[in-house]
């Protein structure tokens, strides 16, 4: 695939990096995850696709990438980036889990545009894209979208709601041929893109927009339920 040309902000210096990653910059070799979401607010559905994905695909680290404002979601309710990323932090409790609003630093919108500057500010490093199967259902409708599988490895993470249909989504189809059993997920971060794989693993009850439900009504966050069940998980990117 020939990838577009666009022209990107200026690469932030490795100084604004360390400050925007906690102080540690990841070593030409490492194994990163990127999470991206709104995580308005994060909670421990996020915290257990991290850790999943930390062991499944044989992770260095995962970053939570806090976005600044999805260009998917209205901006009414959305709270702001600060407590956004407050939350993702609190979540974040692991130390190969780091939470981060690095994109604000990157100055992008689009994971494309996210990609190609990590990939240009950590040359050598090995990304993979994580992200929960109600996201695979509708990335085609992100912007150059199939970039994406073109740049680095996708990790799907099953959600009850939407796994039976994820083999049937855009995406699914257009890389059917490149898709690694599950069993092979630790090849994501190694293998040469276009590749991806769909994980199953333990459903957490919680979502960001129950969690946002209850704040509204004054009902206590930790009525919200945390108990696995079903056998499988969802990975809430879009909360």
């Amino acid at each position: 695939m020939t990838r577009t040309s666009h022209r990107l902000p200026p690469r932030p210096t490795r100084a604004a990096l360390g400050r925007a990653l906690g102080g540690r910059l990841p070593p030409r070799g490492a194994r990163i995850g990127l999470f991206g979401g709104s995580f308005n607010p994060a909670h421990e559905g996020h915290s257990h696709v991290a850790r999943e994905a930390l062991r499944r695909l044989g992770l260095d680290e995962v970053w939570l990438l806090v976005s600044p404002q999805n260009p998917l979601k209205e901006r009414d309710g959305m709270a702001p980036l600060a407590k956004r990323l407050a939350s993702a932090r609190h979540q974040a409790r692991h130390p190969r889990i780091r939470a981060t609003a690095l994109e604000s630093l990157l100055g992008t919108q689009v994971t494309a545009d996210t990609l190609d500057q990590l990939q240009r500010c950590f040359p050598g490093v090995h990304f993979v894209w994580i992200m929960g199967a109600d996201n695979l259902g509708q990335i085609h409708r992100w912007g150059r979208w199939s970039e994406i599988f073109h740049r680095v490895g996708v990790a799907v993470f099953d959600r009850p709601s939407y796994s039976l249909g994820a083999s049937s989504a855009k995406a699914a189809q257009r890389f059917a041929g490149q898709r690694l059993r599950s069993a092979r997920g630790r090849l994501l971060a190694r293998r040469k893109p276009p590749v991806w794989s769909f994980l199953r693993i333990k459903l957490v009850a919680q979502s960001a927009t129950a969690l946002r439900a209850r704040a509204r009504s004054g009902e206590p966050a930790g009525k919200a339920g945390t108990g696995a069940r079903n056998g499988r998980a969802p990975d809430h990117q879009g909360d």
